[in-house]
């Protein structure tokens, strides 16, 4: 038969230091993929950093429209941009709205935007430095 001790000895505060009080769950981190026209890239690679994105990829793509379809929706350029943003997962329904918006109102803005999730990052000093958590 087992015996517990319900009696507790009373317990010493704990002194809490700067690095216990940074403790926490580590935030989830989603790769941000924006397609926008060429010219358009740095604006919203710059915008982009407003919402703690502190890597962010461009790379330049061709879009696959043929002239005649272009043509019949009024499009000319297809020079695009592909952005790939490493972001916080608890930020990123926010830069999809504010991408969203930027979509609507900037002239010759128009994108698309979808996040996938990043299953893995090795490494604490890389996962702290994309989910911008640095000490």
């Amino acid at each position: 038969m087992a015996r517990f001790n319900h009696k507790r000895e009373p317990s010493l505060p704990v002194k809490e230091t700067a690095s216990s009080e940074r403790m926490s769950a580590p935030r989830k981190l989603t790769l941000l993929i924006t397609v926008v026209n060429r010219n358009k890239a740095e604006f919203y690679a710059d915008f982009l950093q407003s919402f703690e994105v502190n890597m962010q990829l461009i790379m330049n793509a061709q879009g696959t429209a043929s002239k005649e379809t272009l043509h019949y929706l009024g499009l000319v350029e297809t020079d695009k941009a592909v952005i790939f943003s490493a972001i916080r997962e608890d930020r990123a329904a926010e830069a999809l709205s504010a991408l969203e918006q930027k979509f609507k109102t900037i002239k010759n803005g128009k994108g698309i935007a979808f996040t996938t999730p990043m299953t893995g990052t090795i490494g604490v000093a890389i996962y702290q430095f994309l989910s911008n958590t640095q000490a």
